[in-house]
């Protein structure tokens, strides 16, 4: 199209034979709700200012001096100007009829208008904002395709049916909106693909992205490339807002494949992937939010709850796994990230990677918590979950769950937590407090009976592992791995430096009539315990006390707080504790008001406790004692031998008591009687003897001799000189 008019299209646009149709305004494109399509071929709109050929011909709407209008060549290319135009479609809304909770496929009408191409054909819209206002696009089997920029190149492969859409890195998006219940659809045998690419993409009231697989045949996916993903809103009558696939074949399902910047579900709305028959899987669901991914809340119209969900129905295959990355996760007020089994096959599993998980809030028209959960509800086994974050965060009724409800067993559950993991039970307005379990549980009795299922699991809980460097459970939340069936409990593993307990917090495995699991706590500091805290290993009936193994080098338990591996008809557990201070607990026949370790039961035979201390030197702080006992009179000093004039005096005895009987007296001195001589090689001190001194003699007259000179004559006479003193010993005579 040329000229400066919008193109409004409101009738029916028809091509002969299998040719492609491609339509091209600058200034934009309106499909009325009248619009259809009748071509053989694949159908692009767009909003370009032209179309690049393989030959390099250009196929300009602006350039009106083209030599050629006709080429033999194919297009590689589209070329988007800086004020290109938006497209719109317009109709009536989808009318897919959504039974309740899923549990049956999705109905469709064959006879609903729109824009529809014959199967295994390309639907490819391009321009500078998409709205699909209650419009509707299907290509059965086929592509549809939804890029929304304001400039830019898009390359463009036509060799295939299904053709290919390459978008640059460094485009500049544009918003894409789907309202009042639009739909894009590309079911069939086998379902074909559907990629959106955009800035803002809104999918509101009611609206659907929709593949519905059949066959055998690997069918296509569901890719959405935005900055920003957000679902919510629902309409009257409707369902809320969804991104489906569902299959109906006896292979894999349509994956879905969102990457975004931020993902925002809301208001009922959700990603699912379902799978109803038996040999089917379901297709796998990835999501990669640079920022943060937000589910909250549920349906005002139906309380049907927010979320990324991939259930496995009666009669259906294994369902498709549940892949998470992002940097805030966000679940609140009732939102869920789920795989659920239905049926005989097993469930998918969940992996999420994020440097903050927060759930906290309920559903209060469901009672439902918000959750991330693995459920089966009849003989499939339930899927693994893995989770690796900075910090895990419950709150207010958040839930970390793997179950069973029938014979199927709980599947696992693993979080890795680098800082911190806080399950705090508090505000919790109506029955779930927050948790994390891996157990065989019961549900609400009416959603049992309308499943058939019975009030009592028999089913295997699952096994629970926690590794992080902070752990605290309070107000009555709680990390189990329980049973309340017939089956056994399972295995939970926690380890932490610092491990708080208060308010009622509990770690616990238990089963009603199976064997009770174990539980292992490593604790690298402190395990600390208060107001009424627990962590225990019970059975009831006639299962056995579970065992609880506990190393930690410090463990305090106050007000009230046990530590208990208790049964009723079984035989009591065993509890092992390895520690360097036990302060608080104390070991008791029975549960007390105070704070208790027991393994008793009620009718059978009590278990065992077995408390170790170790890490402590009974040596540590004392001195080595010489193996000779030391004689004190050589400690002693001996005064000086006497002389004519001279004397030694030496006074007291150095602390040393004249009798072993004697007191020591506080004014004496204290004196080390150890010998040292092991620890020091000092060489014996020999005595000096001073050298005597000449003294000079007085001289009395003086003469000449022969030689002339003069000489100084003394008398002879005696002169007494004492001897110097010494502390030299010596023997007298």
């Amino acid at each position: 199209m040329t000229g400066s008019s919008i193109s409004h299209i409101d009738g029916l646009i028809q091509a002969n034979g299998s040719a492609n149709l491609f339509l091209l305004n600058p200034n934009g494109i309106i499909f009325g709700s009248n619009a259809r399509l009748n071509i053989g071929g694949s159908f692009l709109g767009t909003t370009a200012d032209s179309i690049n050929f393989s030959d390099g011909f250009i196929f300009s709407t602006t350039d009106t001096t083209t030599p050629s209008l006709l080429t033999m060549s194919v297009p590689i290319g589209l070329q988007m100007g800086q004020n290109s135009g938006s497209i719109q479609v317009q109709g009536q809304g989808h009318n897919l009829l959504h039974p309740t909770n899923f549990l049956a496929p999705v109905t469709r009408d064959p006879q609903l208008g729109g824009l529809r191409l014959f199967p295994g054909k390309t639907l490819a819209l391009l321009g500078n904002g998409i709205q699909l206002d209650a419009g509707v696009l299907i290509a059965e089997s086929g592509h549809i395709e939804l890029g929304s920029m304001t400039a830019g190149t898009v390359h463009l492969n036509t060799n295939t049916p299904i053709w290919k859409f390459d978008y640059h890195s460094g485009q500049i998006l544009s918003d894409i909106y789907l309202t009042r219940a639009a739909l894009i659809d590309t079911s069939g045998n086998p379902g074909g693909s559907i990629h959106l690419q955009g800035k803002d993409i809104h999918i509101q009231n009611s609206s659907s992205v929709f593949i519905q697989h059949q066959g055998q045949q690997r069918p296509g996916s569901i890719k959405i490339n935005a900055d920003l993903l957000a679902m919510s809103g629902a309409l009257p009558q409707k369902n809320p807002s969804f991104i489906l696939s569902e299959n109906l074949g006896s292979g894999y399902g349509a994956n879905i494949d969102v990457s975004a910047r931020q993902l925002i579900v809301q208001d009922g709305g959700g990603i699912l992937s379902t799978t109803y028959t038996n040999g089917g899987k379901g297709g796998d669901i990835t999501v990669t939010a640079a920022e943060s991914i937000q589910i909250i809340g549920f349906s005002p119209i139906n309380f049907r709850a927010s979320g990324i969900n991939s259930p496995s129905f009666p009669g259906g295959g294994k369902g498709g796994n549940i892949s998470i990355a992002t940097r805030d996760l966000i679940v609140k007020e009732g939102g869920t990230i789920t795989s659920l089994v239905e049926g005989g096959g097993s469930g998918g599993n969940i992996h999420m990677t994020a440097d903050i998980i927060s759930l906290f809030g309920e559903n209060p028209g469901s009672g439902g918590a918000s959750a991330i959960a693995t459920s089966t509800f009849f003989g499939g086994d339930g899927g693994v979950i893995t989770i690796n974050t900075r910090q895990l965060i419950l709150r207010a009724s958040g839930v970390i769950s793997a179950s069973t409800s029938d014979t199927g067993n709980a599947g696992d559950l693993t979080i890795y937590a680098s800082e911190s993991v806080e399950v705090d039970g508090s505000n919790s307005v109506l029955r779930d407090h927050s948790r994390i379990t891996a157990s065989g549980q019961r549900f609400r009795p009416r959603y049992l009976q309308n499943r058939g299922l019975s009030a009592f699991p028999s089913g295997n809980g699952g096994n629970l592992t926690i590794i992080s460097p902070t752990i605290k459970v309070s107000n009555e939340g709680y990390i189990a791995a329980e049973n309340i069936g017939s089956g056994n409990g399972g295995y939970l593993q926690i380890q932490t430096d610092s491990l708080l307990l208060e308010q009622q917090g509990q770690i616990r495995t238990a089963a009603a009539s199976g064997q009770g699991g174990s539980l292992g706590l490593i604790v690298g500091d402190i395990l600390l315990m208060r107001h009424n805290s627990l962590i225990s290993a019970r059975a009831g009936n006639n299962g056995n006390g579970g065992n609880i193994t506990v190393i930690s080098p410090l463990i305090v338990g106050l007000e009230n707080s046990d530590i208990i591996a208790n049964a009723v008809a079984g035989n009591g557990g065993k509890i092992q504790i390895t520690t360097q201070g036990l302060l608080g607990l104390e070991f008791r026949d029975g549960e007390t008001s105070e704070s208790d370790i027991t393994a008793s039961s009620q009718f059978g035979v009590s278990g065992t406790v077995q408390i170790n201390n170790v890490g402590v030197d009974p040596n540590s702080g004392l001195v080595e004692l010489p193996e000779n006992v030391t004689d004190p009179s050589q400690q002693i000093a001996t005064g000086c031998s006497n002389t004519n004039s001279s004397s030694f005096v030496a006074t007291g005895r150095g602390g040393v008591p004249q009798n072993p009987t004697q007191e020591v007296r506080s004014d004496r001195t204290w004196s080390d009687t150890r010998d040292i001589s092991a620890f020091q090689n000092t060489p014996q001190i020999q005595a000096q003897t001073p050298i005597q001194p000449q003294i000079p003699i007085q001289a009395t007259s003086w003469h000449r001799n022969t030689q002339g000179k003069i000489e100084l004559i003394a008398d002879k006479s005696s002169v007494n000189l004492q001897s110097s003193l010494t502390c030299t010993a010596f023997h007298k005579g």
